[in-house]
């Protein structure tokens, strides 16, 4: 069975990574950042998976 991601706001994020939204959004435009999903026409998120996928790469 596959394992289920939570979804993350940016404000989840930004905890997370110590990131400000600003840096985010410009990352993820640079592609350094991992891409939001959309999730309705005025809401982002971030499998959580792949957040922490990108700290441990920084390792």
């Amino acid at each position: 069975m596959p394992q289920i991601s939570r979804i993350l706001r940016c404000g989840d994020v930004m905890a997370v990574t110590g990131l400000s939204r600003s840096t985010i959004y410009a990352m993820m435009q640079e592609g350094t950042f991992p891409h939001a999903i959309k999730l309705s026409k005025r809401a982002v998120g971030w499998r959580e998976s792949t957040i922490r996928e990108w700290l441990n790469d920084l390792d």
